[in-house]
């Protein structure tokens, strides 16, 4: 079952996303050893709210296309459904006779 998911593909919103995330990390490094190096606090601080800004939008980006996007079951999360449901067969064999339709015909038509 899990390997016939679709295969997860990356959209391009999340890979610009993703990339936006790390661009903006690297930045915040650089930015902070040039404060470690003697740079002016308060035009660091600028950069360092700019990127923090950018960076926030590009998770928000993230955020809304992993919800939008088809998530794909883990082998662990396939095998807790099929054992939450159980031993369906059995179920439907010994139900109660008035609990199922009485028609020849599928199910839709009792």
């Amino acid at each position: 079952m899990a390997d016939a998911q679709p295969v997860d593909q990356l959209t391009p919103v999340t890979a610009a996303a993703r990339a936006t995330i790390a661009a903006c990390d690297t930045k915040l490094a650089q930015y902070r050893s040039a404060l470690d190096a003697g740079a002016d606090p308060m035009v660091v601080t600028g950069w360092i709210t700019q990127t923090q800004a950018e960076r926030a939008r590009a998770e928000a980006d993230l955020q809304s296309t992993q919800r939008a996007e088809p998530r794909r079951m883990s082998r662990s999360q396939i095998a807790g459904l099929v054992r939450a449901l159980g031993d369906i067969v059995t179920v439907l064999r010994d139900a109660d006779p008035d609990d199922k339709p009485r028609s020849t015909g599928s199910w839709a038509s009792g």
